[in-house]
């Protein structure tokens, strides 16, 4: 299922933990920060944008840390 998002509402949202854009990755139905160092992917369900650092998926293997990339919480 392809992410059918307006693109006026595209164009505001952002990463929750590092503020970087977000681009469209309809393969995976999610919406994926463009930032260095960041790379959050957040999931599209129901055709709502779930941005929640906790939801995040991080394509590079490591834990989100709560906010931080690369941290984690104890």
């Amino acid at each position: 299922m392809a992410v059918d998002l307006d693109p006026a509402l595209l164009d505001v949202l952002a990463c929750p933990n590092c503020h970087a854009p977000l681009a469209v990755d309809h393969d995976k139905n999610e919406l994926v920060c463009t930032g260095n160092g960041c790379g959050l992917a957040y999931p599209v369900r129901d055709g709502i944008p779930v941005l929640l650092v906790d939801e995040a998926r991080n394509p590079h293997g490591a834990d989100t840390g709560h906010g931080a990339p690369g941290t984690q919480d104890h």
